[in-house]
């Protein structure tokens, strides 16, 4: 038993906490039942020690297994990385869902999407990264009374993703302190029309729009000014051809979309100017989660 669980881009410049979506990168998570417990990481985050010691997908998984009905035995874990650690892209997201379904797969136990969203935000707090590694696709998503709400819709094979992956990781705790924790009137009412803009143009297919509809002033140049190399990536990327240029969750990765034509000569162009990142033409997930 395999769970597939794709990479995911949150915030999507003014939807912070908020908005998301899916990409086709995957972590894949293998769990059998073992006479003694094993871990093997290949790929993403194989070279972080830690990793092996401490591995957050083997406590949730026991944690839900438990909590299933299971009885106390061994297993050996296989995880197969392709979504960069401390990236921006998802990561401890995929783990989460990943964990939660390999328990519900191992047990047998029937599941709904929804189920699986109670049970995630328990361990990972952003709806905007974990609903869309369930559902694929684009996602608005909020939180009441620890219930996960939200509303997916299908991305079109139109519009491509261009991720521009940088050497160095940024913490999303480390860069959470870094944002105030007051903003003006003026501030909120300008990501309030932008996230709610951008949300009308992946419903609407309005892409000229998705420049302007991108704009933020709550998070973005706060959290890329832990590291300026940034701010020259998301000019380089509209000034070839990308339709939106953002970070991704807390970075370090950014986003770019651009029309399906476009996005070989926009990868060739930042790769050629960021030689020391790496960059990744993907398409967009809409399934989400998968069992292979």
């Amino acid at each position: 038993m395999i769970v597939k669980v794709p990479a995911t881009s949150a915030n999507l410049g003014p939807g912070f906490d908020t908005l998301g979506l899916s990409l086709s990168l995957y972590n894949r998570f293998e769990v059998s039942p073992s006479i003694v417990q094993s871990i093997r990481i290949d790929g993403e985050g194989s070279d972080i020690p830690k990793l092996l010691k401490d591995n957050n997908f083997i406590k949730i998984f026991k944690d839900v297994y438990r909590e299933l009905g299971g009885e106390t035995r061994d297993f050996t874990f296989y995880l197969k990385n392709e979504i960069p650690v401390s990236r921006g892209l998802g990561s401890s997201s995929a783990v989460v869902i990943g964990a939660i379904i390999s328990a519900y797969e191992m047990l047998k136990v029937p599941y709904t999407r929804d189920l699986i969203l109670s049970k995630a935000i328990k361990y990972e707090k952003h709806p905007d990264n974990i609903t869309p590694a369930v559902n694929g696709g684009f996602n608005i998503a909020m939180i009441k009374n620890s219930k996960v709400f939200y509303i997916r819709h299908k991305i079109p094979n139109d519009i491509k993703a261009v991720v521009v992956i940088p050497n160095k990781a940024i913490s999303t705790r480390y860069s959470r302190k870094t944002l105030p924790k007051q903003y003006s009137l003026h501030d909120a009412v300008f990501n309030i029309s932008r996230s709610s803009m951008l949300t009308g143009v992946f419903l609407s297919k309005r892409w000229n729009l998705l420049k302007i509809a991108a704009e933020d002033r709550i998070h973005q140049d706060k959290r890329m000014a832990l590291f300026p190399a940034l701010f020259a990536v998301r000019k380089e990327a509209l000034k070839r051809g990308a339709l939106m240029s953002v970070l991704s969750g807390s970075g370090s990765t950014f986003l770019n979309i651009c029309y399906r034509d476009d996005s070989s000569k926009l990868a060739s162009s930042l790769s050629k100017k960021f030689g020391e990142f790496r960059v990744l033409e993907l398409e967009f997930d809409n399934t989400g989660f998968n069992i292979e």
